[in-house]
C-alpha cells in the first residue's frame, strides 16, 4: 500500500510541476527596461519595475491616475520612456508633475491612452483598411493617427509630432502597451 501511495505521490508532483512549467511558458513575458513584463498582472503594476518608464508613473502618479489604469478596462497605452520625456523642453515634465498643473498632466497623459485593447496586428489591419492610416480616439477625446513606415508603426499627435513604437504588443492583464520613443501632444 505504501508502495502504491508513493507512486501516487510521485505521479501528482510530476504532473503538477508540468503544469506549472506549462503555464510559465504561455505566460510569454517581453523585457521592457530590463524587468519582464507579466500578462497576468495590470499596465500600473507592470510598469513600476521598468526602469525605462520611471518619468512616466511619477507623471501618472501625480495625475492620480493609478487605478484608473489599474481598473479592468481595457486600454491600450502608448507608453513614453524616460529619454521621450527628456526631449520635451527643459522643465516640462517638472512643471508639469506640479499639483497646480494636475489637469494639463492629466490631459497629456490621457492622450497617450485609447479605450480598448488594440495589439500591433489589429492596429495594422486597420491602417490597412484605412488605405494607409488609422485613426485612434485617446481617453482624453482627441485623435492619434497610426501609420505604417517600412515594418516600423508610427504614431502621430495633433501638433504633427511622431513617434515610433519600439517595443510593441506588451501584453497586461487590463490591455497593451506599445512603448514609443517621443511624448504625443494634443
Amino acid at each position: 500500500m505504501k508502495k502504491v501511495f508513493r507512486l501516487f505521490t510521485a505521479a501528482f508532483i510530476t504532473l503538477f510541476a508540468q503544469v506549472s512549467f506549462a503555464q510559465m511558458a504561455m505566460e510569454k513575458t517581453v523585457e521592457v527596461g530590463g524587468a519582464p513584463m507579466y500578462p497576468s498582472k495590470n499596465i500600473v503594476a507592470n510598469a513600476v519595475n521598468s526602469k525605462d518608464h520611471t518619468t512616466l508613473v511619477a507623471a501618472v502618479k501625480a495625475a492620480g491616475l493609478v487605478e484608473t489604469l489599474q481598473s479592468a478596462g481595457p486600454f491600450t497605452v502608448f507608453a513614453p520612456t524616460n529619454a521621450a520625456f527628456d526631449m520635451l523642453p527643459k522643465g516640462t515634465v517638472e512643471n508639469l508633475v506640479k499639483p497646480e498643473n494636475k489637469a494639463t498632466l492629466t490631459t497629456v497623459l490621457t492622450y497617450h491612452v485609447v479605450a480598448g485593447n488594440y495589439g500591433s496586428s489589429e492596429i495594422m489591419k486597420l491602417i490597412k483598411e484605412g488605405k494607409g492610416k488609422a485613426e485612434l480616439k485617446t481617453v482624453q477625446g482627441e485623435q492619434l493617427s497610426l501609420m505604417m513606415k517600412g515594418k516600423n508603426l508610427m504614431i502621430m499627435d495633433a501638433k504633427g509630432g511622431v513617434a515610433t513604437v519600439t517595443i510593441k504588443d506588451v501584453n497586461q492583464s487590463n490591455g497593451v502597451i506599445h512603448v514609443i520613443d517621443h511624448v504625443l501632444m494634443p
